[in-house]
């Protein structure tokens, strides 16, 4: 609980500073309470295709998003935003996302992207797999295009994943971290990688399967999934 005061702390504090704008709808909408049951609340799938991991040299190229409704995922809700970059991409990151550089510039640019994605962010948890590089991009983009970072309430199914088999004393390797491995696991449809919206309804999935399996149909408050 302290935890999440800090958070809201620092929504009120970036309040003060951002100028009108998408941003600033953003964080006057409260964060949900921990203390919430998970199935009553609006989340939020999302991922990330970037250039790199690094978000002060590296590019997002695409966006992806879904959200999940009372327990339920809403495929009316997926979303999929191409962003334009003037920069060459790698060849390396490429091959990974199938992104090449004639489509990166038939995109749309990333601040009308970014307040798209905000606006659906708004007052919801953001559920993402290794959410560390979309919390880094995400906040690294609003603080370039509003001069203030982005706090967001996140569940990680990637640490989930890792609470799990670290609790149950279940022997794990890197690669068993995976997206699609952990969906294997739980034996959930296979979508092709590396694409932002199949990845995102991916994650939401994969959140769901692990709810269900942690709370027996019983519920279970908000914080049990956080990651701080």
């Amino acid at each position: 609980m302290r935890l999440h005061l800090t958070l809201d702390l620092r929504r009120r504090w970036a309040l003060r500073r951002a100028p009108a704008g998408p941003l600033r709808d953003y964080l006057e909408t409260p964060f949900p309470k921990p203390s919430a049951d998970y199935r009553d609340l609006a989340l939020l799938a999302v991922d990330l295709e970037t250039t790199g991991l690094d978000p002060k040299r590296d590019a997002i190229l695409s966006v992806g998003w879904v959200g999940v409704e009372h327990n339920r995922i809403d495929l009316g809700s997926a979303c999929h935003r191409l962003v334009r970059t003037a920069r060459p991409i790698p060849e390396a990151s490429a091959v990974v996302h199938r992104i090449t550089d004639d489509q990166a510039a038939g995109g749309e640019c990333l601040d009308d992207v970014l307040a798209e994605l905000l606006e659906k962010l708004a007052g919801k948890v953001m559920i993402a797999h290794y959410a560390s590089v979309e919390k880094g991009f995400l906040s690294a983009a609003c603080r370039r295009i509003y001069g203030v970072g982005l706090p967001l309430l996140v569940i990680d199914t990637q640490a989930l994943a890792k609470r799990t088999f670290e609790r149950r004393h279940i022997v794990f390797k890197g690669s068993d971290l995976r997206l699609h491995a952990l969906g294997e696991r739980y034996n959930l449809p296979r979508y092709g990688a590396h694409n932002a919206l199949s990845d995102a309804l991916a994650a939401a999935e994969l959140f769901l399967a692990q709810a269900s399996y942690r709370d027996r149909g019983k519920g279970a408050p908000l914080r049990d999934f956080l990651t701080w």
